[in-house]
């Protein structure tokens, strides 16, 4: 009976947050190897690209409610989401259009588009502040739990509930048919295939009469939907808070990193890799070793290895790992 309490309080506190934390890198991670894999930069604006579209649709969301409309058990956000993606690929196509196409028909380094896009983050960053604010915004509705602690302990008759909230469900299945999707346009339809040809021979692709900025405009509305989904995920999942979706983009670059920067599979593994490893280093297993050690051998002290106010410090070291030993990462995307 211990090890099973054992096993719901590590399901509770490592591996259900680590799967939908890892979600929600993983589709921002799946951004940004989308642009570094087709415009060839990485576009340190991305996480304040979430911010964007978590915005947008929070306020679509808030408009909705007032109108006394909603999805019942779920959350509101959802039946706003189309609308925070659209707004998003509006601001991504003209902010392509009046900047960085300047410098791609100047065909600048890939430095210089990297430096053009920390000024795009920080305008990006000053207009989502001064337009919802620098404040926590709570706008998850809806049914809080699919499983309770409470319901838990009485249907098995554990000392230990297992708690299953609806974002956390929403997360993991909002990712699967995203990813799923993705996968499926770029490798079915006709438009991937260019993308696909266009990201590995871009010579080769114009020479076929591939149309560049047609590449270039389904690049940023397939971002634009990666980044508002997954900020909308993290936002459901936490809160909304501008600075924190800068903070997210070092977990989010080193995903695509140690996954293999311009490979999508390796996107998607980064995530779930960099997810598991920060909440299992932050996390304080005293309950669980509690439950599973016998009488006489719980441990006294927290069983922690770092604060999690060091988590990000777990992404930083890791990326430096792979960067130092296997700079194309786990599925051998193009080297950084």
């Amino acid at each position: 009976m211990d090890l099973l309490n054992a096993l719901v309080a590590l399901a509770n506190f490592v591996i259900i947050p680590a799967l939908s934390y890892g979600s929600q890198l993983a589709l921002g991670a799946l951004g940004v190897t989308l642009i570094y894999g087709i415009l060839r930069f990485s576009n340190f604006a991305h996480g304040d690209t979430m911010a964007f579209g978590t915005m947008m649709t929070i306020l679509v969301t808030w408009k909705l409610q007032d109108m006394g409309v909603s999805l019942g058990p779920l959350p509101t956000a959802l039946l706003a989401l189309p609308l925070g993606i659209a707004g998003t690929a509006l601001l991504l196509i003209g902010t392509d259009s009046a900047v960085y196409r300047f410098y791609r028909r100047q065909k600048a380094a890939p430095v210089i588009l990297v430096i053009v896009s920390m000024g795009v983050m920080f305008v990006m960053n000053g207009i989502v502040r001064f337009i919802i604010g620098v404040d926590d915004q709570v706008f998850a509705d809806g049914a809080r739990f699919v499983v309770s602690a409470r319901g838990f302990r009485e249907m098995t008759g554990l000392s230990e509930g297992l708690v299953l909230r609806t974002s956390t469900v929403i997360t993991v299945a909002t990712a699967i048919v995203t990813v799923a999707a993705l996968f499926w346009f770029l490798n079915r339809t006709r438009t991937g295939k260019s993308m696909r040809a266009f990201s590995d021979n871009e010579d080769l692709a114009l020479l076929s009469g591939i149309d560049p900025e047609r590449v270039v405009r389904v690049t940023w509305i397939l971002v634009a939907a990666l980044a508002t989904i997954a900020g909308v995920l993290y936002g459901l999942d936490k809160s909304f808070k501008p600075f924190t979706y800068f903070q997210l983009l070092l977990p989010i670059f080193a995903s695509a990193i140690v996954g293999g920067l311009g490979s999508p599979v390796g996107a998607i593994a980064g995530g779930f890799v960099i997810a598991f490893s920060e909440v299992t280093v932050t996390y304080a297993f005293k309950k669980v070793l509690g439950y599973a050690l016998p009488d006489g051998l719980e441990p006294s002290g927290l069983v922690q290895l770092l604060s999690t106010d060091y988590k990000f410090a777990v992404s930083f070291a890791i990326l430096i790992i792979v960067l130092l030993f296997k700079p194309t990462g786990l599925f051998r995307g193009k080297s950084v």
